[in-house]
């Protein structure tokens, strides 16, 4: 790619920079009061891919580099932690102009400041400012979607308060979000969205789970994103909760429902429902699960049906990446899930493979839009982990058939 080179200095010199904080001990330093601790993560990962209807096959080989710097004292707290992506392997399209005639892998080369926070944290409250990591829930609202490499941060402001032991509020304004697509972002990929985002959550601790209202009001205030049609307010509850049955047997629940509709600047007069339904049985190392996801579509014409932009979206509806955003006329995921886990085999921890599931039709109209199968082994052997995925989306009225092979190791300080 044009930029590699570039790109190839600038994480050289970011690496070189940050290497000091490597030196710094855990233990207190410059002051009695204050604790540096350094942070550093790097992430290799070759993907492939191939799409019918693009003559070739996406091979991407990157490796990303986190490197900071945490520092704390008291209930004081910041963190100021640098990424880079590079493209050892660059045949594909990253999404911002390079590698046409490819099949896309959204991990375009990059450096950028990820996080820069300061925190203050007593018992019952924390207050956090800067550019930050924000997962809300099981982020299928709002995430970092941190399966990418150049994963998504937030200029914002976030409190959370314990109101009583069993009652928690979560307040979030941000007034923008760092995209995936990094520096050379532009046009309807840009390296970041303004807007006047409000994230509102207030937890209930209940007999049957966590119970949780929730508002989501996102602004995507960029023209060239949409046409501003993404921007929404979205209101609703979810309940999770989990009961042992027996000795190492439990079962677990999910609930949700919420109503979006269109916000601020979007031109559409739409109303969209969403719908959630899913359990899971753990009996000793197997996991059973199943679940039913409905986005609903309003007056099915594009982006009236529920949109979730901000969402860790590779989390929900397959890892083919087919629906990341709603059809017009919504979706339905009928899905089930079966996997086994050891928590120590060999040399190797947290051994698990998992087998996923998925149909998915049209919410709004008698459609059927394919089937994909998605399939996960991983472990961890000391600081490392390694994982190699696969997905299959079997095309039957919506997309193409696609097949994604993913094989990554890990390292964490």
């Amino acid at each position: 790619m044009a930029h590699s080179s570039l790109l190839t200095r600038r994480l050289a010199a970011a690496t070189i920079v940050a290497l000091p904080a490597l030196s710094l001990d855990a233990a207190p330093a410059l002051a009695d009061s204050i604790t540096l601790t350094p942070t550093q993560d790097v992430r290799l990962r070759y993907e492939h891919v191939e799409q019918d209807g693009i003559a070739r096959a996406a091979d991407a080989v990157t490796i990303r580099v986190r490197s900071g710097v945490a520092a704390s004292s008291g209930p004081w707290s910041a963190l100021v932690e640098a990424q880079g992506n590079l493209a050892i392997v660059d045949h594909y399209d990253d999404t911002v102009g390079n590698g046409a005639g490819y099949p896309a892998v959204g991990d375009p080369e990059n450096i950028a400041l990820y996080r820069a926070q300061v925190q203050y944290k007593t018992a019952p409250f924390t207050l956090i400012g800067g550019r930050q990591k924000i997962g809300l829930e099981d982020e299928r609202f709002v995430g970092a979607a941190a399966i990418r490499q150049n994963s998504r941060s937030f200029d914002a402001v976030r409190g959370q308060l314990s109101l009583t032991k069993h009652l928690r509020a979560d307040l979030t304004y941000a007034w923008s979000v760092r995209t995936p697509s990094g520096i050379n972002g532009r046009g309807a990929k840009p390296t970041a969205i303004g807007g006047d985002n409000v994230f509102a959550l207030l937890a209930q601790d209940t007999p049957l789970g966590t119970l949780t209202g929730f508002a989501y009001l996102i602004d995507q205030d960029e023209a060239a994103v949409q046409g501003y049609r993404l921007s929404s307010q979205s209101y609703g509850a979810r309940l999770v909760g989990t009961r042992a049955l027996a000795p190492k047997v439990k079962a677990s629940w999910q609930l949700s429902y919420a109503t979006q509709s269109d916000y601020h600047r979007n031109p559409n007069d739409y109303r969209a429902d969403y719908y959630l339904i899913d359990g899971g049985l753990d009996l000793r190392a197997l996991h059973v699960g199943a679940g039913y996801e409905v986005l609903g579509a309003g007056k099915g014409t594009a982006l009236t049906s529920f949109q979730t932009p901000l969402a860790s979206i590779f989390k929900f509806q397959g890892w083919a990446d087919k629906l990341t955003t709603t059809p017009p006329d919504g979706v339905r995921d009928l899905y089930g899930s079966l996997g086994w886990s050891w928590p120590k085999l060999g040399a190797f921890k947290a051994v698990g493979v998992q087998a996923v599931y998925h149909r998915f039709d049209a919410e709004r109209v008698d459609r059927r839009y394919g089937d994909e199968v998605d399939l996960l082994a991983a472990a961890k052997l000391a600081r490392y982990g390694v994982s190699a995925r696969y997905a299959t989306y079997h095309a039957d009225g919506f997309a193409t058939d696609t097949r994604k092979l993913w094989l990554e190791l890990t390292w964490a300080l």
